[in-house]
């Protein structure tokens, strides 16, 4: 049953508004994705530099768990960030063997454009909102994540 085949008065189901968040939530966070990278920096590569950012000089494996991501994906991407001088790897004086990332410069620079570029496609879509319904979709989005499960961290 589709929104416009539902009579007035029949509520719509759990599933049919979780699907339609979902999708929803699939299409607004590919015109963020798709916003950022016109401006440089793509959602997932702009996460890697906000830990970078927030963290300072990190292990890859300590990077890895901060994005609950495997470890050989966050060395694919930090190898590209650092041909591209967004990020630099240097021997972790307490162990040769592994490498500590931090955020060059230029990174920070292409870190806080792609932030504004994320930011504004967020106010584009979500600024026909006014204040009262911003504050009831915050309220709604609570109390969804509240009946989540809480995220499993990677060792």
């Amino acid at each position: 049953m589709t929104a416009s085949d539902r009579t007035p008065t029949t509520a719509p189901t759990p599933a049919e508004v979780g699907l339609r968040y979902l999708s929803l939530a699939h299409r607004l966070r590919k015109t963020v994705d798709d916003t950022m990278t016109a401006a440089g920096l793509s959602l997932a590569r702009t996460k890697v530099l906000q830990v970078l950012e927030l963290r300072g000089s990190v292990r890859q494996s300590i990077l890895a768990q901060e994005l609950g991501q495997a470890p050989r994906s966050v060395t694919q991407s930090v190898e590209a960030l650092e041909r591209e001088g967004l990020i630099e790897r240097t021997p972790d004086p307490e162990d040769g063997r592994s490498k500590l990332v931090h955020l060059t410069p230029k990174g920070a620079k292409a870190l806080t454009a792609g932030t504004a570029a994320g930011e504004e496609a967020l106010r584009k879509a979500l600024g026909p909102l006014g204040h009262d319904q911003l504050a009831a979709l915050a309220r709604l989005l609570d109390t969804i994540e509240a009946g989540l499960p809480t995220p499993l961290r990677q060792p």
